[in-house]
């Protein structure tokens, strides 16, 4: 059984807009990566569309997750910025706000659980964070990142509730949409919802008729029974390979995948590592499993996708190579 890897998400945290997107693309572009789109014939064949990969994995610390952590520290005041940042996490959001922190040359604090992956561990501390360790639980992660703040005045940097990291993972969709000049859909994974809802509100904000999808695992898929019931639900225990999708969704991201009618495709483990190793095979991209979704997702509904453009985004590289998942 796999624990929750960030906290849950505030409640009154606001969406952010199409023009604070666009705020943020300006904001992150000395630092952020303008990552490739890619394109396999083999796939395409596969799928029966045409699927254009934006390649995150390339991006900036291995993942998507720079592009919001950095403008969440570019958009703090230099009083707020002089205390530092904070934040919880054994993964990619940690190791992406240290790394934006470091472009401010301000302190990041993130509170490690016992347990967590070495590999990802020892990216967070390379990046140059400040490591506070914690018991492996939510209250404990929770009541350390407010102890930090309390002794630091360190300001909380959430990994998917806080409008300026929607603000800036929505910068990737302004990104694709001009490398591509049309798309007719467009799918990411679904996990806190950080990145779903930023994508949301910018490619609508673009294009207005774009169909847009997210990929969840079937063992964390919150999110899809949230937006079935109508009603936020937290009572899913996440038990699936994909680490990065563990979080339950939050209420505001929830409430953007709503607006903008994301529909939630469900996929298997199995089918995500089959995708996964497609695209090692077919783009010579090794991808984390939780990027694999989105690949599995568009394989198991290919009549949905038949004959579309499809943008497909890929979040993140940060593999361990010892434990590859098959």
């Amino acid at each position: 059984m796999s624990t929750l890897l960030t906290t849950l998400a505030p409640t009154t945290v606001s969406l952010p807009t199409f023009e604070q997107i666009r705020d943020a693309a300006a904001r992150i572009a000395p630092y952020a990566q303008v990552t490739p789109v890619l394109r396999s014939a083999a796939l395409d064949a596969l799928s029966g569309s045409e699927l254009h990969f934006k390649c995150e994995n390339l991006q900036r610390g291995g993942a998507f997750k720079f592009r919001g952590a950095c403008n969440a520290v570019w958009a703090l005041s230099d009083a707020q910025a002089a205390h530092g940042v904070v934040t919880h996490s054994s993964g990619n959001h940690g190791n992406a706000l240290a790394l934006a922190a470091a472009t401010r040359g301000i302190a990041a604090h993130v509170v490690v659980p016992d347990g967590a992956v070495r590999a990802k561990v020892e990216a967070i501390e390379r990046a140059g964070a400040i490591l506070h360790r914690c018991a492996p639980t939510q209250a404990a992660r929770e009541a350390m990142s407010a102890e930090v703040q309390r002794a630091t005045g360190a300001v909380l940097v959430h990994p998917y509730a806080d409008t300026q990291v929607m603000a800036g993972q929505g910068t990737l969709a302004l990104e694709l949409l001009q490398q591509v000049a049309r798309l007719d859909a467009l799918i990411t994974p679904v996990g806190g919802g950080g990145l779903a809802s930023g994508v949301a509100i910018a490619a609508h904000g673009i294009d207005p008729a774009l169909t847009l999808f997210g990929a969840e695992p079937q063992g964390a898929d919150d999110a899809a029974q949230s937006l079935a019931r109508g009603a936020r639900v937290t009572t899913v225990v996440p038990d699936t390979l994909c680490d990065g999708l563990r979080a339950l969704i939050g209420e505001p991201n929830l409430d953007a995948l709503r607006a903008h009618q994301v529909d939630v495709i469900t996929v298997s483990d199995a089918e995500t590592i089959a995708a996964m190793q497609l695209l090692w095979s077919e783009l010579k991209l090794v991808v984390e499993v939780s990027s694999a979704t989105v690949l599995a997702a568009v394989l198991q509904q290919r009549e949905r996708f038949a004959g579309r453009r499809v943008g497909v985004v890929l979040t993140g590289g940060n593999v361990d190579l010892q434990a590859l998942p098959w």
